[in-house]
């Protein structure tokens, strides 16, 4: 009983310092559930702006520390997401685009295609992308890292799409006014 009084308290207390989105997202949970944790951030500045477009491109080139593991990149797209949800923003769908490359390359492929590449049992982002797309964002990877590393875009998952070149969406959507994120 104690417990639950003090997060009553605290839930109370919140809500009396917190806008109502942020108390919203407490209650509803994350645009990607169970992906890019975030943490409370009272009285925090330069929060997300609803009345701004976001467009914003990912530039994902990092491969996990591990085969087991989440690609940090695309854990941190989740994290935006779930940022911009906490003060009620909800970019459109394809306003928000991770491009794969490099050594991330693995990191979009089927189970058995990353099984033979990397050594691991089985591609451990393929629930996170496929959240990711439901949320709206597109997830992209460069057929010239695909075909350089031996991939075929029928290994690809089918949640992401096949771009000529990372070269060209980075530079074709930055001239475009999105903003870049590095991984």
């Amino acid at each position: 009983m104690k417990h639950f009084l003090m997060g009553s308290l605290l839930i109370a207390a919140s809500a009396a310092i917190m806008p109502a989105t942020a108390m919203a997202q407490l209650r509803d949970g994350p645009a990607i559930t169970g992906y890019g944790k975030t943490f409370p951030t009272v009285g925090a500045h330069q929060r997300p702006d609803a009345k701004i477009r976001y467009r914003v491109l990912f530039n994902i080139t990092k491969a996990a520390m591990t085969p087991d593991k989440l690609n940090p990149t695309l854990e941190k797209v989740a994290r935006f997401m779930n940022l911009l949800a906490i003060d009620g923003v909800k970019p459109s769908a394809g306003d928000i685009v991770a491009i794969v490359h490099g050594p991330a390359t693995p990191s979009i492929v089927q189970d058995t295609a990353y099984a033979k590449k990397t050594g691991g049992k089985s591609n451990p982002n393929l629930a996170l992308i496929a959240q990711l797309k439901a949320a709206g964002v597109t997830v992209a990877v460069c057929d010239q890292a695909l075909q350089g590393q031996g991939f075929t875009e029928d290994e690809v998952v089918k949640d992401v799409r096949v771009d000529v070149a990372a070269l060209t969406t980075l530079a074709t959507l930055q001239l475009q006014g999105w903003a870049l994120i590095p991984d």
